[in-house]
């Protein structure tokens, strides 16, 4: 049934109305004789509109004379009529067939990589990456060989765990694992100590294998050993083993930085000025010179590429171009205010760096007021458990 209405387009159909008390009958019949008919909508119990082909509607006619219906025109439609319609217009069939021959010959390339990551993550340059392996718009579909492509992207980085290319249209769908950044495990069977990862004070120690090196108070940096992997029996001598404790140690995180009481700020008037152009592959076309008439302003690029599918792809882009007016005003603290503000910036970015605020035992915060602004300083006392394992070289 969906192919004999495709070729209706092709060959014309004509949209009419049926009147009459038989309508069902006459239903009936143009089924009985295999007459397509499709698009069916009531009006009311003795109207109905439907398609019916241009070759079959003498056969229609038939039908409702014998059911007493009457028919009646209401649209003609397809490609015959559409032809009649435009055939004074040679030029706009000429472009309109020009139009078709280039969507079909598009149709052989790749005119978008659409790169997709798990859980949205960031893989830098992995576009980039693809373009070197071969994957580019532009390139033809025969010409590209995914398990090449894949195989070389696996190789050159380490931060993919999977990669899938899919084909559809003119789009090259992209499917991306990351790898997740695993510390590196030295098995229980090797010997290893076990060092200082950061700088700081211990408070507690406890070797459950192996021979402390440090001990509660002492001051360590970051690289020193903590537990040795031996120990010494007064019979049994030196015997290496796979370091093993928990060492906790108060560390410091300190941030400075220095507000000015004067400055210039940046801020937007609401002012906006879009300009338009148009982009075949690499070749751009704009509408507009492309400047702003503001002073001041923030410059945003978006390039929405023409589609006639959800996966067919022309090589045709839109790229607007908008421009963002800005002003400058002078800003003036006072040196209460220049502290305050520091303070703030650095204790929001201290709260970033520190997993656990539970640990943090003691905060420290330090300004030197100068002639033209506030050096502010701000530490963090945090208990961590500190330590990672060493493989023992001999």
């Amino acid at each position: 049934m969906f192919i004999k209405i495709i070729f209706s387009y092709l060959l014309g159909f004509l949209r009419i109305s049926v009147e009459g008390y038989y309508i069902e009958r006459f239903i009936n019949i143009c089924k009985n004789r295999k007459i397509t008919i499709w698009n069916l909508k009531r009006n009311s119990n003795i109207s109905l509109l439907l398609n019916v082909r241009i070759n079959e509607f003498k056969d229609v006619c038939k039908i409702a004379k014998k059911t007493g219906s009457k028919l009646k025109i209401k649209n003609k439609k397809g490609l015959p009529f559409l032809l009649h319609r435009y055939k004074k217009r040679k030029i706009f069939l000429i472009l309109l067939l020009l139009v078709v021959i280039l969507i079909g010959l598009s149709s052989v390339f790749v005119w978008n990589v659409d790169i997709s990551v798990e859980d949205n993550e960031e893989l830098v340059n992995i576009r980039e990456d693809l373009e070197s392996a071969g994957l580019k718009t532009g390139i033809l579909k025969s010409k590209i060989n995914t398990k090449e492509i894949i195989n070389k992207i696996r190789l050159e980085r380490e931060d993919v765990a999977w990669m899938g290319i899919e084909l559809k249209g003119t789009n090259a769908i992209v499917r991306v694992v990351k790898t997740d950044e695993k510390p590196e495990i030295i098995d229980d069977d090797e010997y290893c100590n076990i060092v200082s990862n950061k700088s700081g004070v211990i408070t507690k120690i406890s070797a459950q294998e192996g021979t402390a090196n440090v001990k509660v108070g002492d001051t360590i940096k970051e690289g020193d050993v903590l537990i040795n992997g031996w120990m010494e029996g007064k019979f049994t001598g030196i015997r290496y083993v796979h370091a093993k404790g928990e060492i906790e140690a108060k560390v410091w995180y300190t941030k400075s930085k220095k507000v000015p009481y004067t400055f210039t700020e940046t801020q937007d008037t609401g002012n906006e000025e879009n300009k338009y152009g148009i982009k075949f592959g690499n070749f751009e076309i704009n509408f507009s010179k492309k400047y702003s008439k503001f002073e001041i302003y923030d410059t945003i690029e978006t390039e929405n590429k023409i589609r006639l599918f959800s996966d067919f792809y022309l090589p045709i882009s839109i790229i607007k171009t908008t421009y963002k007016e800005k002003k400058e005003a002078q800003k003036t603290y006072t040196v209460e205010e220049a502290k305050n503000i520091g303070i703030k910036e650095l204790e929001e970015e201290l709260d970033k760096e520190i997993e656990n605020k539970d640990n943090i035992v003691n905060k420290n915060i330090n300004t030197y007021e100068q002639v033209d602004g506030v050096e502010v300083y701000v530490t963090y006392e945090v208990l961590e458990n500190i330590g990672t394992n060493e493989k023992i070289v001999f």
